[in-house]
């Protein structure tokens, strides 16, 4: 098998359907969000027109609990102005998850003092109704999760909601209704600029942190 750059590499799996579907909706505003300041007043319209696009279809603001029990919405709250990475995982998953969440362990301590600050990150559980707050809190503290990275749960409705519109999902249905069979992918963002892609959970730490760090560059430029 020819030999991959780390680039292309995260080129050819990065891009899931969420990434696709986010850029779709925003269209012309997302060329329009390197800009800083709008040149007109129109073009402002045009961004923000596609930025309410983007979070009506696929960030829906629903009510979610951190592992540390406060309340918060997904938006506003955790979503809103920031750079972010997103996965699924539940507690007594035996499959990928403790792999990926290792992972990412990895990502967080390469990111540094950055998380929390600048990246912001979070895991949903994919099975509300068994990992509640006291669960996440332990599953924080079994795998070495640092602050900056938070853990979510709600109503199984909202978390659902949740899953389906950030794409972590199957075109099979009944793969897509088996939970231990769940998406490994983690989605990174930066939501005022609308650039939005994905990368395998198990790629390199290394490589999830460059993938990362282009969209930050972006929004610094």
């Amino acid at each position: 098998m020819e030999d991959l750059s780390r680039r292309k590499l995260l080129g050819l799996l990065g891009m899931a359907p969420v990434a696709g579907g986010i850029l779709g909706a925003a269209g012309v505003g997302v060329a329009k969000t390197h800009k800083k300041v709008a040149a007109t007043s129109q073009e402002q319209a045009e961004y923000n027109q596609a930025r309410e696009s983007v979070r009506q279809r696929f960030l829906p603001n629903v009510p979610l609990f951190t592992q540390d029990g406060k309340r918060v919405r997904f938006y506003d709250d955790l979503i809103k102005n920031k750079i972010v990475t997103l996965n699924v995982f539940y507690g007594n998953c035996e499959g990928v998850c403790p792999a990926i969440t290792a992972n990412l362990v990895k990502v967080q301590k390469l990111l540094g003092p950055r998380v929390g600050r600048d990246i912001f990150m979070y895991s949903m559980t994919l099975k509300p109704e068994e990992d509640d707050v006291k669960a996440l809190k332990m599953y924080q503290e079994m795998h070495g999760i640092g602050p900056g990275w938070t853990l979510l749960t709600g109503k199984p409705d909202d978390c659902e909601l949740l899953r389906r519109s950030l794409g972590f999902t199957y075109p099979n249905k009944l793969i897509d209704k088996d939970k231990s069979q769940h998406i490994g992918n983690v989605r990174y963002g930066n939501e005022p600029l609308m650039l939005w892609a994905a990368c395998p959970g198990m790629a390199h730490a290394s490589w999830i942190v460059e993938s990362i760090s282009w969209i930050v560059r972006d929004d610094k430029a």
